[in-house]
């Protein structure tokens, strides 16, 4: 991912992406772009090398919005997007929710996160094993007169399957079975096709949505 200096950017006129991703931010374009079309969308890590906000909040709007305030408060732009995601379990009454990535301990630590999901759910029955993915996605725009925020959600159905199957994706996806493409886990889908069902897909289209109301 390229380097960017930031004072070559126009304030008015850059979106910071609050991630390293270069893909994410290829996403997050291509639907907001058209909208957004005097735009240019940036990573927030091709700008510097800024540490990361502590998440404390409590719901995936709050900590998509920390995220977002954040890289606006390092890079001194006007607008930022940020998006917050992560597996919610009927049987385990909605986690782990906003403690999906660390969910085992330690951030990021898949192995252990699909470990400790599988031991959970070890006695849950066929049918009760319920479970979407979410995604909040929230723009923030910043001028004199204060701060505006838009917040785009999205689901995206299933349930847990009992052993892992594919080699795609991340996270969660090798254990979440998805009502839209019957049979086949999250991990199993090619990624353009789980780009076009995946929450963070739809969250970004109600984001869209409200943007060109």
């Amino acid at each position: 991912m390229s380097e960017l200096d930031l004072k070559s950017l126009d304030p008015a006129r850059t979106v910071v992406v609050a991630t390293g991703n270069p893909h994410k931010v290829t996403e997050i374009e291509a639907i907001l772009g058209p909208i957004m079309s005097d735009c240019r969308f940036v990573a927030l890590g091709q700008l510097g090398d800024y540490p990361d906000p502590v998440e404390d909040g409590d719901t995936f709007t709050a900590n998509a919005l920390i995220k977002a305030r954040s890289a606006l408060d390092h890079t001194g732009l006007a607008m930022a997007v940020a998006d917050d995601s992560g597996l919610c379990v009927d049987a385990l009454d909605g986690a782990p929710g906003i403690y999906s990535a660390r969910w085992a301990g330690q951030h990021g630590n898949d192995g252990a996160n699909n470990q400790k999901l599988m031991q959970q759910m070890a006695d849950v029955p066929e049918g009760q094993r319920g479970a979407h993915f979410h995604s909040s996605v929230v723009l923030v725009v910043r001028d004199e007169d204060g701060e505006e925020v838009l917040v785009g959600n999205g689901d995206c159905p299933g349930r847990i399957g009992f052993q892992p199957r594919g080699n795609n994706g991340f996270g969660y996806d090798p254990l979440f079975l998805l009502d839209d493409v019957p049979g086949k886990t999250m991990a199993e889908l090619e990624p353009q096709q789980k780009n076009e069902i995946s929450h963070r897909y739809r969250a970004l289209m109600d984001l869209a949505a409200k943007l060109g109301e």
